[in-house]
């Protein structure tokens, strides 16, 4: 009983971290208004995130760039064989993104990011259907890179540097869908885990074919996020031996996959420009979570997840309408990397479609506002959390299943400075 109390318990800790499982794509407000190309594209310092070795054909000795965005997201479940429903009522999140480079010399500029690839917040209602996997969730993390970029030829430049991870996340669930305490109160858990760090890195490259060809491409290395001590408390545990709950520590560890990104952009006609990213993510690193609690009385849990690798195609066009106003807008396809028969309530997604669309509006000479919005269509899907016995033969969790409908609107506001 105990054992299949914890199953799945820690699943919301690693899936809403991501896209394909909210992997948050919103590094720059320039970029997701071209359907968040930049591979390829020289525009502004938001090039520290999406390929460093661009930084360095930036033509300002300083380039600033930073700005946030107001994730507004709705996931609908429905159980039409039992009669039942349920949909989130979350939070505004509030994912952000701040990028600076210095030109040292005409070949090396260095740069500064930080941003927030990962995160969110989903809270279902209380004591729902799926409470048993997931009542509600927060989680934020933060990267911070130090970046070189050097260009080699006036055609050829690489960069990258070290990423530094901070995050943290508070879960809770009800640990079955039946156990309550004499007075009828859900037993239930909660997670937390602050102050989790983790080191990776990055590195790109982009070739100037011509005045108006340019290609790049970049890595993100794979980063493994590993919490330590965290706190797991117990609420509303009937006195039973058979239920010998108590607050105790735990230990886990999940991998953040590794990232390839390649991309082309062409100048045409003076004020068109049109860009196009594929992004490959390898998510076959995260197969299960597994989870060690301190406490001897408490089975370690193995929460499968089998996720395959995913694609995303990007295509972005921007139009210079005068000197004052440049507009852009764009399109993906990200495709979910959530195998059947392992959806739960906190990756209810499937292939998503995203239109982008935006402007900036250049103030003077070295400021400038850049304005995006996204709409995230995702396609509905009938699906099950029931994970293969042949391949995760230590589960034994009961099988949850319904149909899920999630869609995600998304304003952004930036700005980017230049001396």
């Amino acid at each position: 009983m105990r054992k299949f109390l914890f199953l799945g318990l820690f699943g919301l800790m690693a899936a809403v971290t991501y896209a394909g499982g909210y992997r948050v794509s919103l590094q720059g407000q320039r970029s997701l208004a071209m359907g968040h190309t930049g591979v390829a594209v020289v525009s502004n310092a938001e090039l520290a995130f999406f390929n460093p070795a661009g930084l360095a054909y930036l033509e300002n000795k300083i380039n600033v760039s930073a700005g946030v965005s107001a994730v507004f997201s709705k996931v609908k479940y429905q159980n039409s064989d039992y009669g039942i429903s349920a949909e989130t009522d979350s939070p505004v999140g509030t994912p952000f993104y701040a990028y600076g480079s210095y030109r040292v010399n005409d070949w090396l500029t260095l740069g500064l990011a930080a941003y927030t690839p990962y995160g969110s917040t989903v809270e279902w209602p209380t004591d729902w259907a799926g409470s048993h996997l997931n009542n509600n969730i927060e989680l934020q993390a933060i990267y911070i890179q130090a970046l070189a970029s050097v260009r080699i030829t006036d055609q050829l430049s690489v960069g990258g540097g070290p990423i530094y991870v901070s995050g943290s996340v508070n879960f809770n669930r009800n640990l079955n869908r039946t156990l309550t305490d004499i007075n009828g109160e859900r037993s239930n858990v909660t997670i937390d885990a602050s102050g989790v760090h983790a080191f990776g890195w990055s590195a790109g490259a982009m070739f100037r074919a011509t005045e108006d060809l340019t290609f790049g491409v970049n890595y993100r290395s794979e980063i493994n996020v590993e919490a330590e001590e965290g706190d797991a408390t117990f609420q509303n545990i009937p006195n039973s031996p058979q239920t010998p709950f108590e607050d105790t520590k735990f230990d886990a560890a999940l991998p953040l996959p590794a990232e390839l990104s390649v991309g082309v952009s062409y100048a045409l006609l003076d004020k068109w420009l049109l860009a196009f990213d594929y992004n490959m993510t390898y998510w076959d690193a995260y197969k299960s979570l597994d989870i060690d609690f301190a406490n001897s009385n408490i089975p370690d849990s193995k929460n499968p997840r089998n996720y395959s690798n995913s694609s995303t195609y990007r295509f972005g066009l921007q139009y210079l309408a005068n000197d004052m106003i440049t507009l852009r807008v764009g399109y993906y396809f990200d495709e979910s990397p959530v195998e059947s028969g392992y959806f739960a309530p906190e990756t209810p997604r499937n292939d998503a479609h995203g239109f982008t669309g935006g402007l900036s509006v250049n103030i003077n000479d070295h400021l400038a506002i850049d304005a995006a919005f996204l709409y995230n269509r995702f396609k509905e899907v009938d699906e099950s959390y029931a994970p293969d016995p042949s391949e995760f033969p230590n589960y034994d969790g009961v099988p949850f299943e319904g149909t899920y409908k999630t869609s995600a609107f998304v304003p952004g506001l930036g700005v980017t400075y230049k001396l």
